[in-house]
């Protein structure tokens, strides 16, 4: 029995050790987009809806007033242009903005 419980310390010290080597390793970024076409309250919805569906997002703040959402992803699973994609099929062309 006391080799299955150092076996299984083992394999979780593992998981941990390689847990904490891929949340090193990613890159955090965050992007603005101008978003087209929202009319109604319930519009930043779809567009939170559909960029929160990309693997790799990580938060989205879509603000109906400025129409601009905000989005913090992981560079090493998605980019940008992938995001922004996501919002412009579902009707609401997002433009990405560079700052100056």
């Amino acid at each position: 029995m006391r080799n299955i419980g150092s076996a299984i310390a083992l394999l979780i010290f593992i998981c941990l050790s390689v847990s904490d080597l891929s949340a090193a390793t990613s890159y955090e970024a965050t992007v603005k987009f101008s978003i087209e076409n929202m009319t109604c309250a319930t519009c930043p919805i779809s567009v939170r809806k559909a960029m929160e569906r990309v693997d790799g997002v990580k938060d989205v703040d879509v603000n109906f007033e400025t129409k601009m959402a905000t989005v913090v992803y992981n560079a090493n699973l998605t980019s940008a242009s992938d995001i922004g994609s996501a919002s412009s099929d579902v009707g609401f062309p997002a433009t990405e903005l560079t700052e100056e």
